[in-house]
């Protein structure tokens, strides 16, 4: 007994001897690139923290108030480096690398997280956001409620509309102030946000790709969604309309089934507004069934 007392009171005191791990502060500037990590950023309570956004980070409203650092893909040192930020949070798409290399010698922490539109890759992307604001258990519920929201969507709604129609083929046309648009294909965000919304996919090929006229023609989609990086509203679907008439005489245009869709939820992966969207979506390629958002919006 005496002998492990002794014990007791010799590792007692090399741990009070021990010098104090102190934990590394967690960073209080932030610069972010990329429209959905700056969504989860604000969403989990670092909003006060950011000192300038890239242009895809245009939600909430209140980002944009923020000093700019320009396109995620196209960031300059020199900007950045005038915000005096911690930290630089961004996707695989931000760059170029020579400049993630400058700010990271100049002492820039930066943080490189997935494009990827999966729910491995946001569970992996919240979890880091969470441990670099110490918000963890904030970062944990957020993706439980994001889940199940999906999960009932896909369950309790989409499989239940699919009973009584069939599921569209559909395009997503993503353009420039109505010019040649790129087709979202597999492995995309917008690919994605297709499929999970209950529709399939025309278009087979990889990544974001101009098609052909023929090759639009040949397709006929029964829906087309528009996102425009320059035009919103009503205007996006007009001006892509009159600049590619192979659209505009096929089938979709014909009957009035185009959606529009917000680009920046196609940047930095899936954003907390996706949800919402899908459900627009869905809306949309199931018509017939009754409401799942009061948001959906069509182009007649």
């Amino acid at each position: 007994m005496i002998r492990r007392r002794l014990s007791l009171l010799a590792l007692c005191s090399a741990l009070l001897a021990a010098p104090l791990v102190q934990a590394e502060p967690l960073p209080q500037r932030w610069v972010s690139a990329g429209g959905a990590l700056s969504e989860w950023l604000v969403l989990l309570g670092g909003e006060a923290k950011l000192v300038g956004v890239d242009s895809t980070s245009q939600h909430p409203p209140s980002l944009r108030s923020l000093p700019g650092i320009g396109y995620q893909r196209q960031l300059a040192a020199e900007g950045i480096l005038s915000l005096r930020p911690d930290v630089l949070l961004g996707s695989e798409e931000m760059g170029p690398p020579p400049v993630l290399a400058q700010l990271k010698a100049a002492g820039v922490q930066v943080e490189v997280l997935s494009a990827r539109a999966d729910l491995a890759s946001l569970s992996s992307n919240l979890t880091r956001i969470g441990a670099l604001l110490g918000a963890e258990p904030q970062a944990q519920q957020a993706l439980a409620a994001y889940q199940q929201r999906l999960q009932q969507q896909q369950a309790d709604w989409i499989a239940q509309a699919q009973q009584s129609q069939a599921a569209p083929k559909v395009l997503l046309l993503l353009g420039h102030a109505g010019g040649n648009p790129l087709v979202a294909g597999g492995d995309t965000a917008g690919g994605w946000l297709i499929e999970r919304a209950g529709a399939q996919n025309l278009a087979t090929h990889s990544g974001y790709k101009a098609l052909s006229t023929e090759a639009l023609a040949a397709l006929d989609a029964d829906l087309l969604i528009v996102a425009d990086r320059s035009l919103s509203g009503d205007a996006a679907a007009a001006a892509l309309l009159k600049n590619m008439p192979v659209l505009a005489a096929g089938r979709a245009a014909q009957q009035g089934r185009i959606v529009l869709l917000d680009p920046t939820l196609l940047v930095g992966g899936l954003g907390p507004r996706v949800p919402d969207q899908l459900a627009a979506l869905a809306a949309g390629f199931y018509p017939a069934a009754h409401a799942l958002t009061a948001n959906a919006k069509s182009q007649p």
